[in-house]
């Protein structure tokens, strides 16, 4: 009896064993493939918003949220010949259903350049319409949730169903979207006036 249960616990450590050595082949095959996707996917979002840059360096470590369940996952100085055109900022807070990820472009002048949802899981044909090219909060003026922080000054209140257009039957989204992008703008703006930009 003792023999057989020895056997087996050997038999289930090499099973185990063998797992963990195939699982650090599978991830050392997929990692950098998997990087390098989220490289080409990040550069073709920073080239969307910025389309006139020519280059960005890294400074993450430079900006810092105010608000604790709002968090900076990577901040991006965007350049042209040199000259600083404005920040991008990639943030995630909390939304309906899960967390949300937004891509906020915030220029010198002090204004939004433009935002994208780059992740949102709130519920099909309501809070995930923020993501949706085709809904509009602005039916007339055909003007996106997102579209609609273009040209927005940082200094405006950011305050949904005042100076900005909630999604229909989903303020919970509409305010999380919305308190994301004012804290990527006020990190941005920090930065960009110690830089010498907009105050």
């Amino acid at each position: 009896m003792i023999k057989s249960m020895f056997r087996l616990g050997i038999i289930l450590s090499l099973f185990a064993s063998g797992a963990c050595v195939a699982l650090a082949v599978v991830y050392n095959i997929t990692g950098p493939v998997i990087k390098t996707q989220e490289e080409r996917a990040l550069n073709a979002a920073l080239k969307d918003i910025f389309p006139e840059s020519d280059g960005y360096s890294d400074i993450t470590k430079e900006l810092s949220s105010p608000d604790p369940k709002i968090q900076i996952l990577n901040a991006y100085a965007m350049t042209k010949g040199g000259s600083l055109l404005g920040v991008a900022v990639k943030a995630s807070g909390p939304s309906y259903s899960a967390n949300a990820v937004l891509l906020s472009g915030i220029k010198v002048d002090g204004t939004i350049k433009q935002v994208r949802v780059l992740q949102i899981s709130d519920t099909p044909g309501l809070g995930a319409n923020a993501a949706n090219p085709g809904y509009y909060v602005d039916k007339a003026k055909k003007i996106t949730f997102t579209g609609q922080f273009e040209g927005k000054k940082i200094t405006d209140p950011f305050k949904v169903k005042e100076d900005v257009q909630a999604i229909t039957a989903s303020t919970i989204t509409s305010r999380s979207l919305t308190a994301i992008v004012k804290v990527s703008a006020d990190a941005a703006s920090t930065y960009i006036s110690q830089k010498g930009g907009a105050k």
